[in-house]
């Protein structure tokens, strides 16, 4: 059964960092993203990236204060965020795509459990 593990999530002050990692067993999937959901909110893309490493997408809100990366021979991605703000505030959910990279959450087969980012101000 393939399963989906993150981990990094916590408790930070407003203008802080995390790194979030996650690490997928069985196979090497085609895409791999991070998406997220606070109370009472929808789930929303955060960013993803290909098998290669070589292409990533990012959300509006997330750009030029994150980043994605990948190792597929360990087959885990991680996702580097800094200047947090309170309204980064949610579950933040690793999942994996068979065939392709997509930032709708419809495309995606696999989803971890999820790990809890809280930023206070």
């Amino acid at each position: 059964q393939v399963q989906l593990v993150e981990s990094g999530g916590g408790l930070v002050q407003a203008g802080g960092s995390l790194r979030l990692s996650c690490t997928a067993s069985g196979r090497i999937f085609s895409g791999m993203g991070w998406f997220r959901q606070a109370p009472g909110k929808q789930r929303e893309f955060v960013a993803c990236i290909t098998r290669s490493g070589g292409t990533t997408y990012y959300a509006n809100s997330m750009k030029g204060r994150s980043a994605i990366s990948r190792d597929s021979a360990k087959n885990t991605v991680s996702l580097q965020m800094n200047s947090l703000k309170p309204e980064d505030t949610a579950v933040y959910y690793c999942a994996a795509a068979r065939l392709r990279t997509t930032t709708s959450e419809y495309d995606y087969e696999y989803w971890g459990q999820g790990t809890q980012v809280t930023v206070s101000s």
